[in-house]
């Protein structure tokens, strides 16, 4: 059924073909049986375009031997024919995946190279040799012929074959305003072309039809609108009117392929170019779509703000989390639902974050539909376009409520376990100073008295007395050094600078080992909880340096400024890997750290094999305050 279709279809296109034929120098201004057989191979398959080929060649000679054409010019032809049907349709299977959709300046660009000027430039070399007139004269004429029907017949084909079931669906004003179009051009180019004589230029005629189409049909509605405006120039051309009748009849048919094939191209281009940006239109509108549906489906909250720093979307979570309307959020409308205690710390970051183009993370308390506020972590980042132009900031909050209690719980915990572990040393350092260091002491002075008194004993019971004398009071001397390293009562009575200073000069004598001590600036109304904070850092800092560093020069810095009080502990040892320290047996890190964390201090450790480590730990004097509050 397909071959006996397109066989009858190639011969009525021949026919057709012949009917348009300008006389006397006998020549088709538009072929259209080439570009109705190569439409037709782009829309089956390849394995069966040599059948379909033969039945329509064979039409072709059907149709040239009832016109009396020579065997040799009829052999010419169909050279001519294959190479610019093959031409065509090789080259646009391989260019598109599918029907050309000439939906862009680059399909465009495509479909022009291989159809309007690949496929009519090789084939005309062939078909100029079919006629018996001037050579370059007869490949001009048959260039333009071929050219003019892939740029104007083959788009509204595919066009109407790929989009035609679409169009039945469209409106009825949509079907109204394609009939008035058309009826329009029909009748104005009838007194444009075909009338016998010319009352309207062709330009006023064509050119408002021709954006009409190209705006709101595309590239079939402007190739559709040129087959009617081709119809009747040629029409007319073949019947003696119209504006393309001159004294020099050579001229006529060129003239006229000319005419139309440069009123098509602009337009095509101009369609093209309108697809293009209406798909874009449609893509965006799509993806926003997109865009909408996932936001108002996650369950986190999501903004955006623009350029002036005002909020111009809000999801529909974030809506349902305040119960207010979208009109209520917009602009710096959200800012009512922050706590008071929040908001000016949390305009100044989103401020500053959009001064610097910077990507922001805050948390704050926002007040939920219920009257409750809850805390939110709020992620903000700019938005740029694709030439990297400033559009604005995209955010998203999530619920972290549950995770500060649990954090505030962790910390209540911490902070318990810490007390009682210090409660433990202080009750320890207290056995050790009142009970076995006295008792001690003691010992030493008993056997001391009993040295002197004992006068007629053997002088080596003397001797070994003495020893034992020596050695009491060094035990009773390391039990007064662990009592006061488990508790230290300068801390107390004297100060942070008192008790490090001593501890350092104690633990340095200890271990053999050169401390160099230096304060700078340290009020001395320091609260508790930092100070003993800052002395527990000092303790385990040396300790780990003492027996990890594999050197026993240490330097020991506490200064502070109008804001924080810094305590730095450096060695010039063989280093360390923090991430390994922290993940192995030891808990001497994460105790600094978790001590630091009750006074909102944080500790920084700078180390590198061979290079030593240096161990910073910072704590904000406004952390007194709280701390005090805390403890209470």
């Amino acid at each position: 059924m397909l071959v006996v279709l397109v066989a009858t279809m190639s011969y009525f296109a021949a026919r057709l073909g012949g009917t348009v034929v300008i006389r006397p120098q006998v020549d088709w201004p538009l072929w259209p049986g080439n570009i109705l057989l190569a439409s037709v191979l782009l829309l089956v398959p390849r394995r069966i375009w040599p059948i379909l080929i033969s039945a329509a060649f064979a039409m072709f000679v059907v149709y040239n031997l009832q016109t009396s054409m020579p065997i040799r010019s009829i052999i010419v032809l169909l050279v001519s024919d294959a190479v610019e049907v093959l031409t065509a349709a090789l080259g646009l299977s391989y260019s598109f995946a599918g029907i050309p959709q000439l939906n862009s300046v680059k399909s465009l660009a495509r479909y022009s190279f291989f159809a309007v000027m690949l496929a009519p430039f090789t084939g005309a070399f062939f078909g100029a040799l079919a006629t018996y007139g001037e050579y370059w004269t007869s490949w001009r004429v048959s260039f333009l012929s071929e050219a003019l029907g892939f740029l104007t017949l083959m788009p509204a084909i595919l066009g109407w074959v790929s989009k035609g079931p679409a169009w039945v669906h469209e409106s009825v004003s949509r079907h109204l305003e394609a009939f008035a179009m058309l009826a329009g051009l029909t009748v104005l180019g009838y007194f444009t072309f075909v009338s016998p004589s010319t009352l309207i230029a062709p330009a006023l005629t064509i050119v408002p039809f021709l954006l009409w189409s190209a705006l709101r049909f595309g590239p079939t509605g402007v190739s559709s609108i040129m087959i009617a405006v081709a119809f009747l120039a040629i029409w007319g051309a073949v019947h003696g009117r119209g504006p393309f009748i001159g004294p020099a009849p050579i001229h006529n048919v060129p003239t006229l392929q000319l005419y139309l094939l440069f009123t098509a191209a602009p337009f095509m281009v101009l369609a093209a170019i309108a697809e293009e940006q209406k798909q874009t239109e449609r893509s965006f509108r799509e993806s926003e779509k997109r865009f909408r549906l996932v936001a108002d489906t996650a369950p986190a909250l999501i903004w955006m703000a623009e350029t002036d720093k005002l909020c111009s979307y809000f999801n529909k979570p974030w809506l349902d989390f305040t119960g207010r309307s979208l009109h209520s959020e917009l602009g710096n409308g959200w800012a009512e639902g922050v706590h008071p205690e929040d908001l000016q710390r949390c305009m100044d970051t989103y401020t500053q974050s959009f001064d610097r183009r910077e990507e922001f993370r805050m948390e704050y308390r926002l007040r939920r539909h219920d009257g409750e506020y809850r805390w939110v972590l709020d992620i903000g980042v700019p938005r740029y376009n694709e030439d990297h132009s400033f559009v604005g900031y995209i955010g998203i909050g999530i619920d972290v409520t549950e995770r500060k209690r649990a954090e505030e719980i962790l910390a209540s915990v911490s902070r318990k376990l810490i007390d009682a572990q210090d409660q433990e040393r202080t009750r320890i350092a207290r056995e050790l100073h009142d009970d076995f260091g006295q008792r001690l002491a003691m010992v030493t002075n008993e056997l001391e008295q009993f040295q002197q008194v004992s006068v007629d004993l053997p002088s080596d019971v003397r001797s070994r007395i003495h020893e034992l004398q020596q050695e009491t009071a060094v035990i009773a001397t390391g039990v007064q050094s662990l009592s006061h390293e488990l508790h230290s009562s300068k801390l107390e009575l004297l100060g942070i600078v008192a008790a490090v200073r001593g501890f350092c000069r104690e633990f340095g004598k200890k271990q053999n080992a050169h401390i160099d001590f230096q304060v700078h600036d340290v009020p001395g109304n320091l609260s508790a909880d930092i100070s003993h904070c800052l002395f527990r850092v000092l303790q385990e800092a040396l300790h780990n340096s003492v027996k990890h560093s594999g050197v026993r020069q240490f330097a020991v810095r506490l200064h502070a400024t109008s804001d924080e009080i810094l305590l730095t502990i450096r060695d010039s040892g063989i280093g360390f890997d923090r991430e390994k320290a922290k993940a192995g047996q030891g808990i001497g890190l994460i105790s600094m750290e978790e001590r630091l964390k009750l006074v909102k201090g944080t500790l920084s450790i700078d180390s590198q094999p061979k290079l030593g480590t240096t161990v910073f730990a910072r704590v904000p004097l406004d952390s007194e305050s709280d701390s005090m509050r805390a403890a209470g």
